[in-house]
């Protein structure tokens, strides 16, 4: 059984869109999360931004029927969760202190080489020369910015660092997690860590002012909750390392945002390297890879698509909801690292 190129477009297509609009509204959340920053507790914040996104996706999480994980899929979650949702936040508020979020969200380009290695490592995802030469171009656009800041920055790029492998882990987890939908996975992510976060930091600190955990539980709705799950949907059809590469653009989104949000100044250089990274993630888009391979029986959980050839009659079993078993398959088409093709190469 083959593809249609059309049904493959479409697939990669909807997964492009998925990770980029993703990564706007995580570019818009680093500007206006320095907003508050001076105001909330470093670990108090982190929280709070992390149970915005709980609330954001609570709606359709409860509505969905319960997964079927393994033992084996749950640790692998709350791995996650503990990494990426509790450690992770904290390293960024405290770069967010320490450095203008401008210059913050051009070093968060880091996670895109995080990710691509752990997901390459890890998860035997097929990057190959194509791809690897746009992630190459889209990390060169965040040297040029990175080259051109200020000096006195090095415990904020560190810590940035540290943010950028954390969520490299996560990203390289949650891709994979495919026993729960994205919107359980942000759920757990935002309620496990947000709390936990948030008691420690009323705890160190002392509880924050209302006016100001309303305005970060919105940033975290929008910013976490609602690009989370998009970035996972759309990692679901690329890939974890090809979703990063669309969502590194989140970084220059941020810093253009913070000219009129914070008052850092749009400089020529930025512009030059947001084209420069723009322009690997178009090399990372027109990458195609393919060849003969098998499916093993599967069962996982994500939206049913006719048009791709695993979810056509006679290849699935629809179980409950979106929970559907595949039957074995060996076939050859163009594909990407996605849920269905984590084998080796």
């Amino acid at each position: 059984m083959s593809t249609t190129p059309t049904s493959t477009h479409v697939t990669q297509r909807n997964g492009w869109l998925w990770c980029a609009l993703a990564a706007v509204l995580f570019g818009a959340a680093t500007p206006a999360t320095k907003l508050v920053v001076d105001n909330l507790g470093a670990v108090a914040l982190a929280g709070l931004l992390y149970l915005g996104a709980a609330a954001a996706v609570a709606p359709f999480a409860f509505r969905e029927r319960p997964s079927t994980a393994t033992v084996r899929q749950r640790a692998r979650l709350f791995l996650a969760v503990g990494i990426g949702g509790g450690v992770a936040p904290v390293l960024l508020v405290l770069a967010l202190a320490r450095t203008p979020a401008g210059t913050v969200s051009l070093f968060l380009n880091l996670e895109l080489v995080a990710t691509a290695v752990i997901a390459r490592v890890f998860l035997q995802e097929h990057i190959g020369r194509r791809a690897g030469l746009g992630i190459v171009i889209v990390v060169l656009g965040g040297v040029i910015l990175a080259g051109t800041s200020s000096a006195g920055i090095a415990t904020g790029a560190l810590l940035v660092a540290a943010t950028c492998v954390c969520w490299g882990i996560d990203n390289a987890i949650t891709a994979s997690l495919d026993s729960y939908t994205p919107s359980r996975i942000t759920l757990v992510k935002g309620l496990v860590a947000g709390a936990v976060n948030l008691l420690l930091g009323v705890a160190l600190d002392g509880a924050p002012p209302v006016r100001f955990v309303v305005a970060a539980l919105a940033i975290g709705a929008i910013g976490y909750g609602v690009s989370i799950t998009m970035w996972i949907t759309g990692a679901r059809l690329l890939g974890a390392a090809r979703g990063q590469v669309i969502f590194a653009l989140a970084p220059f989104i941020g810093a253009l945002l913070a000219w009129p949000v914070n008052g850092d100044r749009l400089t020529t250089t930025t512009v030059i390297a947001f084209t420069i990274s723009l322009a690997g993630v178009l090399v990372v888009a027109s990458s195609h890879h393919g060849h003969n391979h098998a499916h093993a029986v599967v069962e996982h959980a994500h939206p049913i698509d006719t048009n791709d050839p695993h979810h056509r009659p006679g290849t699935i079993a629809i179980l409950t909801g979106t929970l559907h078993r595949h039957h074995e398959l060996t076939h050859e088409h163009e594909h990407l690292p996605d849920i269905h093709h984590r084998h080796s190469h």
